[in-house]
């Protein structure tokens, strides 16, 4: 079993550390970060100046390579010519902060996961939905018991199932290992938009913009993430990566918009 990790908070997140520290045991691991902090980077590729990789020597992260890039740029490189041979599963996080409803958008540990999944490898994202890391060994515990159910009873019935397997989507509440053995398959939810800008100056006077936080979730229904993260549940949500809308695209080809 080869494992390929890689996350958005860069290499030195105690997020990655936990993680990597409990999939150890089940097999091969390689580890491939951004050098720093890349939350909210989607899937963005770095096309306009070359990439670096650097590796770590030494310490708990010995070996661990780092890219001076976005989390999409780690994975991409990973599968395109830096390995020997293709891992049979991508892994990313953990996250420090949720990652629900619209969040998967724009997140680069959802992302990682994502290109892994456009090569042809499952792949799993862990977020732990509280910042700050407080039962962060907790979660790395539950993240661990996840990925050895999708080893030994594959969602695609087989763990390389094909051109288009599964990502797995996994909001980890911050509570003691023990509160973490009900897990929900569940669906996206839904968030109000986000709040507004918050405008500063800067030290010339010149106006500055910093993005404003998320909303707040607008449907928490039963079956959401919101609904299990709020129930103190684990989260798992299936996602796919074809945006295609099939009940317009229908009505379009019914209609004046599908010339012959």
């Amino acid at each position: 079993m080869h494992i390929l990790i890689a996350n958005d908070d860069g290499y030195l997140a105690p997020g990655l550390l936990a993680l990597v520290n409990a999939l150890r045991p089940l097999g091969k691991i390689t580890v491939i970060a951004p050098e720093q902090n890349h939350s909210g980077a989607s899937n963005s590729l770095t096309l306009s100046r070359p990439l670096t990789v650097n590796r770590m020597a030494g310490g708990d992260r010995d070996n661990f390579l780092y890219v001076n890039g976005t989390p999409t740029d780690c994975v991409h490189i990973a599968l395109t010519g830096l390995l020997d041979s293709k891992p049979d599963l991508v892994v990313s996080g953990i996250n420090q902060g949720e990652n629900m409803g619209e969040d998967v958008l724009y997140s680069g540990t959802v992302a990682a996961a994502i290109e892994g999944v456009m090569f042809g490898i499952p792949a799993i994202a862990f977020s732990q939905v509280a910042k700050g890391w407080a039962r962060l060994d907790d979660a790395a515990q539950i993240a661990r018991d996840i990925v050895m159910q999708q080893i030994s009873a594959p969602v695609d019935g087989v763990l390389n199932a094909g051109e288009k397997p599964t990502l797995l989507n996994v909001n980890i509440p911050n509570l003691p290992y023990e509160a973490l053995k009900s897990w929900r398959v569940t669906r996206l939810g839904n968030r109000h938009h986000s709040q507004n800008v918050i405008m500063q100056n800067n030290p010339r006077g010149e106006p500055i913009y910093w993005i404003g936080p998320p909303g707040d979730a607008r449907d928490a229904t039963e079956g959401t993430d919101f609904h299990a993260i709020n129930q103190g549940q684990v989260s798992i949500t299936p996602l796919q990566l074809d945006l295609s809308h099939v009940q317009t695209r229908e009505k379009m080809i019914q209609s004046q918009w599908h010339k012959n």
